[in-house]
């Protein structure tokens, strides 16, 4: 049996449940580790969820330690977290550089709904975003409605990687990039 939407659209039965679930924006504001209205970006073409954290270690101990956000974030507050519970994983970039990032589990709230995210760690200093929502987070738990309004949020985030200048003074580029 079909069900019928306001937009006269035909919804199969299975999307009877779907109506239920909470709708967010492109982005939304999160609670994460004692600090409200975090700005995060809801992005359903990314499978996996990451967060923002500098001075990611792990000690002699075999604990990782991080602290979220970095100095340059309105939300750092440069305490240190430790986890003895955490995952690795490889990130190929689109120009096919591996990098090694850690993966820890994180209680957040959205929209009023407490859940435990496994995000990866990383710099997210030149993101708009310091929290990047994906889908695997978000499978049946939200819907995303792109037509929403952005939440606000006033970060400037560091100066966007430019290619060009590597191609051309690669020793400029490291300066600017790579020791900052």
């Amino acid at each position: 049996m079909n069900k019928k939407s306001n937009h006269n659209q035909t919804l199969p039965a299975d999307a009877s449940s779907k109506l239920t679930t909470p709708i967010i924006g492109p982005s939304v504001y999160i609670s994460v580790a004692h600090r409200d209205n975090v700005p995060a970006k809801i992005d359903t073409g990314a499978e996996a969820s990451s967060i923002w954290a500098s001075n990611v270690r792990v000690g002699k101990d075999g604990l990782l330690r991080f602290s979220l956000f970095g100095p340059d974030s309105p939300f750092y507050n440069g305490k240190v977290i430790k986890r003895k519970d955490y995952k690795v994983m490889v990130v190929r970039s689109a120009m096919g550089q591996e990098q090694m990032r850690y993966r820890v589990h994180l209680p957040i709230k959205i929209n009023g709904r407490k859940i435990n995210v496994l995000f990866s760690l990383s710099d997210r200093s030149r993101n708009s975003f310091p929290i990047l929502i994906g889908r695997r987070t978000l499978q049946g738990k939200f819907v995303v409605d792109v037509s929403l309004p952005d939440v606000e949020f006033e970060f400037k985030p560091k100066q966007k990687l430019d290619l060009e200048q590597f191609k051309k003074d690669p020793y400029e580029f490291h300066k600017t990039y790579m020791q900052n």
